[in-house]
């Protein structure tokens, strides 16, 4: 299947318009890859999965991941790493889940993440990874050169994979270094659906989509037990407290928990029934075991070792993370979830 890789490549170099690779062929991938399409780029996607790598190269679409989406003949596929780098794209949009970025830069070509075009290069992972405790721009800037560092950013907000590529209006934020590149990128990505603000707050902006996923698991497991309304606006409420707490403690800037990668991002993803980090609380609220939930997923939740990461970075940091610290109970531990609320509602009285 390789093979056809590099005859694919040639189709879409055939111009001066910008380029953008798009490391990943994931639902959010591909929806970001036929909205960069459709603001006028050519893009190559990269896809490890044999069996979707042939759906895409075959019909431009995935029907288990974004069945309505068919992607136009501007956007290519590839298995290959060697013919992003050839591809000499002028962004990187680095689709993959936080706990394979690590290998994915490891096994590809050092050109790919150094080359004289390359101007950006965007994360739109949400997680941390486990072992390091790394969110993603701590993983690149460790394994890339000095001088790209500036280049990396993420892009995070309460954007569903499943309404982008319906066009329906979205708004996020792109974070990074570089207020000139933010700008850029603030052009490219942004259009009559798809709305980007900027912010230099890259942690912030990483840890707010990170640990939102953790809230998210405990917002399905309320769902999942049958709670109410008030069970699950105090869940959000308190659970933002943790995820602010986390970020102070990193150097993150507290207004941006307020904004679209903090608030914002939670409550999307903790109400809706296209979160897969919900999706597994709400089954595991059921009474379901993880190992079973996580069989029958086509698509990564990131939340679950993010997790197990949050949890260990919370005691590094010696943060108290009430919530996170139920979540992985009840997902690593076997921790009846019913047993996890009834002791966070009876911890010791305090202050708000």
């Amino acid at each position: 299947m390789r093979n056809e890789a590099p005859q694919i490549v040639k189709k879409v170099i055939r111009n001066t318009t910008m380029r953008a690779a798009v490391i990943g062929g994931g639902s959010w991938g591909l929806a970001l890859a036929n909205l960069l399409a459709s603001n006028g780029l050519q893009i190559l996607v990269w896809e490890h999965d044999p069996s979707f790598l042939a759906a895409l190269q075959k019909n431009s679409s995935n029907p288990l991941l974004l069945p309505d989406l068919v992607l136009p003949p501007s956007v290519s596929f590839t298995g290959n790493l060697a013919d992003v780098a050839d591809f000499s794209a002028s962004i990187i949009v680095l689709a993959t889940p936080t706990q394979f970025i690590r290998s994915t830069l490891k096994n590809s070509p050092a050109e790919l993440w150094n080359g004289d075009t390359l101007t950006a290069i965007v994360n739109v992972a949400k997680g941390i990874e486990q072992g390091s405790l790394l969110t993603p721009s701590g993983i690149l800037k460790e394994l890339l050169p000095p001088p790209m560092h500036s280049r990396v950013c993420a892009l995070s907000g309460p954007s569903h994979a499943e309404e982008v590529a319906r066009q329906v209006p979205t708004a996020v934020v792109v974070a990074g270094e570089d207020d000139a590149l933010l700008q850029e990128l603030q052009k490219t990505f942004s259009n009559s659906f798809f709305r980007v603000y900027s912010s230099r707050d890259v942690m912030g902006v990483e840890i707010g989509g990170a640990v939102k996923n953790v809230i998210s698991i405990a917002a399905g497991i309320v769902a999942g037990l049958g709670f109410g309304d008030n069970t699950m606006g105090a869940l959000l409420t308190r659970g933002q407290v943790e995820i602010q707490r986390l970020g102070l403690a990193l150097g993150a800037q507290a207004e941006t928990f307020l904004g679209l990668s903090g608030i914002g991002d939670l409550i999307t993803t903790a109400i809706s029934t296209h979160s897969r980090n919900r999706y597994v609380g709400f089954e595991i609220g059921k009474g379901r075991k993880l190992a079973d939930i996580k069989a029958e997923m086509n698509m990564v939740a990131e939340g679950v070792a993010t997790t197990r990461s949050v949890h260990g970075l919370a005691q590094t940091l010696k943060v108290e993370m009430p919530i996170t610290a139920q979540v992985y109970a009840a997902l690593y531990e076997d921790k009846d979830p019913r047993q996890a609320i009834l002791e966070l509602m009876t911890r010791d009285l305090k202050a708000e």
